[in-house]
């Protein structure tokens, strides 16, 4: 990738969200040329992007006539059109992570099928059509309570997946082609974040734990380092360094695991790109993952790993009840926090449990940034001027 050093590299990103934007802070300090292909004029990352073009992702004709606009093209997002990355790819398109690889990981039952025949700890699961199939099972007992339903398409966030505890619950199953996994006794959430680059050099960052809003069912808190012990933490990154030598993919590759209460580490699900569970990453690594992601695609040495700060960090949500345009309260008292580094996506719509922004504490003490994240994370609320009736 010579021509970055000429700095009139032109990198293509699908979807503009705050990942996209991250990206391109990054992207800046090389002064690498950025376009961005996103729907929503008003995208987080269009104030800073080179060249911003409107247009789905989803769009076979909005996708391919991007990927003539640029040298290398990535994404920030699952759901792109595959079709057209396969066509740009056969004209000579650089893409990456390869579209086989986001084809795969789009199918949530790929996924599963991938750890299986790969012998990768997963949670045991079963392919079904339809709802009607799941009840089915349960009838012949091929199906059994608890389990968790995921569609295999399109879900992100929580939504598209049903957790069926107990019968009361058969009427939140989703239609459509699922993933029925048996339900995990979870004990913790963690994630690795690997990438690789051509050559096939392998960084890991170290475990990050996850602790979920049971309400929103989204990331709450992001601690590192991880509450593990080493034998697992251990087994986490060399099963993440496996996977994406496996898929032998270029790029970032974000792998989402269980622990359950018996210890055992098993695979959830992963995502080829910079991650949630990864924004950590620019104040407490010395290589973020967003500038990790550029040395990944663009065939660089990978940049080191090591933590400098145990580190918090929060994600900034919309609050329940408030939809419209954002009003961000307690961000002065936050600020006055020792370690406090706030993020604001740009996001000029606010609405309950949106992804508006994040917050990394950092301190030589973990349980010092924990106690200072939960004072942040009482002092800002993200609401609107106008409530949502």
């Amino acid at each position: 990738m010579e021509r970055l050093v000429t700095s009139n590299l032109r990198l293509g990103i699908i979807a503009g969200g705050q990942l996209g934007k991250m990206l391109i802070q990054e992207a800046s300090k090389w002064n690498i040329i950025t376009y961005v292909l996103d729907s929503d004029e008003h995208c987080p990352a269009r104030s800073i992007a080179s060249h911003f073009v409107q247009g789905s992702h989803l769009d076979y004709d909005s996708v391919y006539a991007f990927g003539k606009l640029v040298d290398v093209l990535t994404f920030e997002i699952e759901s792109v059109n595959i079709d057209a990355l396969r066509q740009l790819k056969s004209e000579g398109c650089r893409i990456v992570p390869d579209p086989e690889v986001l084809a795969m990981i789009q199918d949530k039952g790929q996924q599963k099928q991938f750890y299986q025949h790969n012998g990768i700890p997963t949670s045991p699961f079963i392919l079904v059509e339809e709802a009607e199939a799941i009840l089915r099972g349960l009838a012949s007992g091929t199906i059994t309570v608890p389990f968790v339903q995921k569609l295999r398409r399109g879900g992100y966030d929580g939504r598209g997946v049903a957790v069926v505890s107990d019968n009361t619950d058969l009427n939140k199953l989703l239609p459509g082609p699922s993933v029925v996994e048996q339900k995990v006794n979870i004990e913790k959430e963690i994630s690795v974040i690997a990438a690789r680059n051509q050559k096939g050099e392998v960084k890991c960052y170290p475990v990050a734990e996850m602790i979920f809003d049971p309400a929103a069912n989204l990331v709450d808190k992001l601690v590192c380092p991880s509450d593990i012990t080493a034998a697992q933490s251990e087994k986490a990154m060399t099963i993440a360094a496996e996977i994406i030598e496996l898929l032998n993919m270029e790029g970032l590759l974000a792998v989402e695991f269980f622990i359950d209460s018996r210890g055992e580490v098993l695979v959830n699900e992963m995502a080829p790109r910079p991650h949630n569970s990864g924004h950590h990453t620019i104040e407490s690594m010395i290589t973020s993952q967003f500038e990790q992601h550029l040395r990944a695609i663009l065939n660089l040495p990978l940049g080191s790993v090591k933590m400098k700060l145990p580190s918090v960090m929060i994600n900034v949500l919309g609050a329940e009840g408030h939809e419209g345009p954002v009003m961000y309260q307690g961000l002065t008292e936050s600020m006055a926090i020792e370690g406090v580094k706030i993020h604001l996506y740009g996001k000029q719509l606010t609405k309950p449990y949106r992804k508006m922004g994040h917050v990394t504490v950092l301190s030589a003490s973990l349980a010092c940034a924990m106690k200072r994240a939960e004072q942040v994370k009482e002092l800002i609320k993200v609401t609107s001027w106008k409530r949502d009736s």
